[in-house]
């Protein structure tokens, strides 16, 4: 008795769908949420929509991703990107992540913001840097901005931001058909701060996301 329902047991276990087994993340449709129009609800993204998603046929064609880091104190996130949805043309990026985890959506995909500084770095101190010198720049690339390293620039993300970005690069990189290698860091691309590398852990977990999901 007690082996038949062991038996019944598992053969329950191995006939349920593959959607029943995932995870919500993995269940919902990101790939198909990615390609609307408008202001979509993205499962376990919080998004303020200061610029709606428009005809992604139209949008502008965007190659790389470049992770930043605002030396910001909590909050900053919020005002940069009502700034940026005033000035578009003032120095900033598409997309700001506040550190409670809330998505700031700052400009329209059709505009290049100012960002970066023409991808000087040529020492492969980080990355092989020889597909990235004066290649990967603001004209092809969308800036996400993470608040909240003040006033120590060494802090990193906070929890809420790394779990908003796990789900936010996934969204990018489905809308634009961004390859996985050219998830970048500020400091891969162009010199800054001594003191940090402003971006590398993010873009770091990014890519290691993005492989585990491949295999």
């Amino acid at each position: 008795m007690i082996f038949r329902l062991l038996v019944a047991a598992f053969c329950a276990v191995a006939s349920l769908s593959p959607a029943d087994a995932q995870t919500p993340e993995q269940g919902s449709d990101l790939g198909a949420i990615a390609k609307r129009s408008g202001t979509p609800d993205i499962p376990g993204l919080k998004v303020v929509w200061l610029a709606p998603w428009g005809d992604v046929a139209k949008a502008h064609p965007w190659r790389n991703i470049i992770v930043h880091q605002t030396e910001g104190p909590a909050g900053s996130a919020r005002g940069g990107a009502l700034e940026q949805a005033k000035k578009p043309g003032r120095r900033g990026v598409m997309v700001w992540v506040e550190t409670d985890g809330t998505v700031y959506w700052a400009v329209p995909e059709t505009l290049v913001t100012l960002h970066g500084d023409g991808a000087n770095r040529n020492d492969n101190k980080y990355i092989d840097n020889r597909a990235t010198y004066h290649q990967v720049v603001r004209d092809n690339s969308i800036g996400v901005e993470f608040a909240g390293n003040y006033p120590d620039v060494t802090r990193g993300a906070t929890d809420a931001q790394v779990l908003a970005w796990r789900i936010l690069v996934k969204v990018l990189r489905a809308r634009y058909g961004i390859a996985l290698d050219h998830v970048y860091a500020h400091d891969w691309i162009d010199y800054k701060d001594a003191r940090y590398c402003e971006g590398c852990a993010l873009a770091t977990l990014a890519r290691e996301w993005g492989e585990r999901g491949g295999r």
